[in-house]
């Protein structure tokens, strides 16, 4: 996909937001972090300049580290209502990295709750990055997440109660797998239950998505909570979700 020069140039500059993944893919980093952060160091805007050929997902972990170098824990605040999604996609890399790895004995949930207006941005793009950012926390830490994230299920908005779901999948995409939601994936309860009839359909696709991830290690387990969900909530939004949880084990 080709874009504009004009249109490239006000997503380098920070002066507009990216509309859809080709346009995300496309930003130069070190541009928009010389516009976006005049206060980072030369030698920063030259490393990211030098990771220009790395993978997306590298490029925000160095972008999120060269953030918080910068401003800080309380600089995040001011950059998180930034216009470009991008620089608010490192301010989810960036808590990641001040909660979790710099500051390890820090509570999980304290991280979770820092991210959960990013969780709940306006943007697609960073309701992915936010995700992404803590997934490794959430992994470490999965009995934790689930019980802090539980409440997030029955939450107002329909992308917080999707971040419970898409963020808890067993396999997920772009991530680690989870062994221990793989291995016994009934632990995922106390976020899939408030779930089972979702009247969003973005939410309805991760609970399908990530019912879907648990049937290729435990096929038994998904059929029998399809059938209790199916008898208890027969209406569309569970049998959508049902639907999508069994697609891969249609003819087995």
């Amino acid at each position: 996909m080709s874009i504009p020069t004009a249109r490239l140039t006000l997503l380098n500059s920070g002066q507009e937001a990216s509309s859809n993944l080709a346009e995300g893919l496309a930003v130069d980093f070190a541009v928009l972090m010389a516009a976006a952060l005049p206060q980072a160091p030369a030698v920063a805007l030259e490393k990211m300049r030098k990771a220009a050929t790395w993978g997306i997902s590298k490029r925000m972990v160095l972008a999120g580290e060269i953030v918080l170098d910068a401003v800080g824990r309380q600089g995040l605040k001011a950059l998180a209502g930034h216009r470009s999604d991008t620089v608010r996609g490192w301010v989810c890399y960036a808590l990641a990295f001040d909660y979790g790895l710099q500051n390890p004995a820090e509570p999980l949930e304290n991280l979770l709750e820092a991210v959960r207006p990013l969780a709940d941005d306006e943007h697609f793009g960073v309701r992915e990055w936010v995700w992404l950012a803590v997934r490794p926390h959430i992994a470490a830490r999965p009995h934790q997440a689930i019980s802090h994230l539980a409440g997030w299920a029955t939450a107002h908005s329909e992308r917080v109660r999707r971040f419970a779901s898409e963020s808890t999948r067993p396999r997920g995409v772009w991530c680690a797998h989870m062994n221990i939601l793989k291995e016994d994936p009934s632990l995922g309860l106390p976020v899939l239950e408030p779930l089972k009839a979702d009247p969003a359909k973005y939410v309805q696709d991760s609970v399908g998505n990530w019912l879907n991830d648990a049937a290729k290690s435990q096929p038994q387990w998904v059929r029998a909570l399809c059938d209790t969900w199916l008898a208890q909530s027969p209406g569309k939004a569970t049998g959508y979700i049902c639907k999508r949880a069994l697609r891969s084990l249609a003819g087995k």
